[in-house]
């Protein structure tokens, strides 16, 4: 079964179909972006629906009432552990240790974040007790952990030696060094406690090694951009240009088998999310990815935390270049010169509207599609797709 395309692309699509010039048809426009005409029509149809053109109940209505239903969920998750607490600590003949309460909670089905949320516990200690028999050091060890977690919660300006105090009062006695460890290990730090140093004053270190780099015969530093088939290596980076309402930044993502752009994101902020939702998009309509090399600069999206993570949640293998090396990603670099020079440097944009239509229309029809690459024998990225990899191995 194909996997869905992703909703970013499905809005561009439902742009350029509102915005199209007169006598063009959606079954071209279809035809353009490689879908469905049928596709297209539904997509319109809800966004209509959506935009309260026409009567029907649209995509907000329903996230609407799924997290509604997520809310009452939880509620009563939080009240289940609430009761089960309530007659598990009323039994005299057990220790008060809720810990074995957690797991029997989670056997029937809730979540430990939610019970350790509601009973205030820590969840790295019950983890730790979990894969483990609990001795009476890890089990003094967890109350104290526990004693610390409350008193962080109730103010995070304190550091560790207030904590003490606190925690000896809520009768769990340590000393200064035992709450140090304990802190340090959950990351419990004052908000005061570290000095923030100023942005832009020093590049941030690299979070992967250099994948495509090698040295040839004279020692010099090189890198090599070939794939021996799709999904082998991507290569990603961020760009800009400015609208009459202020700056647009486009993150995409280039497979260097057959240089097509695989995913891309659009939006007014250059934040982590940006590349995120790039590489979410690419996976959603490349498939299997597993074992990819996504190939970046050292830019601060590409070494965020939430980048790195769905990384490893595609089970992708990140590599990075130095900084202010533009050859370390020469080849993203050239499909950007491409963009600047056939959209971006051709008229002045008003909006952001305006040249987010014209950067998809551009990919999805002209490069995509029409434009012929010497390097892939005089055939565009679909084509040589399309004759190169068998029917089994094709992406959406």
């Amino acid at each position: 079964m194909p996997k869905p395309y992703p909703q970013e692309f499905r809005d561009d699509v439902v742009r350029v179909v509102r915005d199209r010039e007169p006598g063009q048809t959606i079954k071209q426009i279809a035809a353009d972006f490689g879908i469905a005409e049928s596709c297209v029509r539904n997509w319109i149809r809800q966004a209509d629906v959506e935009d309260g053109a026409k009567p029907g109940t649209g995509a907000p209505e329903h996230a609407e009432l799924r997290e509604a239903k997520k809310r009452i969920r939880l509620r009563e998750q939080e009240n289940e552990v609430l009761r089960r607490a309530a007659a598990y600590l009323s039994q005299a003949n057990l220790p008060k240790r809720l810990y074995p309460l957690v797991k029997e909670l989670a056997a029937d089905g809730i979540p430990v974040t939610v019970t350790c949320r509601v009973l205030k516990l820590s969840r790295q200690p019950y983890y730790r007790w979990l894969a483990t028999p609990v001795t009476d050091a890890e089990l003094t060890e967890a109350y104290r952990a526990n004693a610390l977690f409350d008193a962080h919660t109730d103010d995070r300006e304190f550091g560790y030696r207030y904590l003490v105090e606190e925690a000896r009062d809520a009768g769990e006695p340590m000393a200064e060094r035992t709450a140090w460890r304990i802190c340090s290990t959950n990351g419990w730090w004052s908000a005061f406690g570290k000095k923030r140093g100023k942005n832009g004053t020093k590049p941030g270190p690299p979070v992967h090694d250099d994948l495509c780099a090698y040295l040839d015969e004279h020692g010099a530093r090189r890198h090599r951009f070939a794939a021996q088939g799709p999904n082998e290596l991507w290569l990603s980076d961020i760009t800009e240009h400015r609208t009459t309402e202020g700056k647009l930044y486009l993150c995409a993502i280039k497979d260097v088998y057959s240089n097509r752009i695989v995913g891309y994101s659009i939006s007014d902020r250059m934040k982590s999310q940006l590349a995120v939702a790039a590489l979410n998009n690419a996976v959603a309509r490349r498939g299997d990815v597993a074992g990819c090399v996504v190939h970046t600069d050292r830019g601060s999206q590409f070494r965020s935390r939430k980048f790195v993570r769905a990384l490893h949640r595609h089970a992708m293998v990140g590599s990075m270049g130095r900084v202010g090396a533009a050859g370390d990603n020469a080849a993203m670099e050239s499909f950007f010169a491409l963009l600047q020079k056939n959209v971006l440097d051709r008229r002045q944009w008003k909006t952001r509207q305006e040249l987010r239509i014209g950067i998809v229309t551009w990919i999805e029809r002209t490069y995509h599609r029409r434009r012929r690459q010497t390097a892939l024998g005089r055939l565009t990225p679909i084509e040589y797709e399309t004759i190169m990899t068998t029917p089994a191995a094709q992406a959406a």
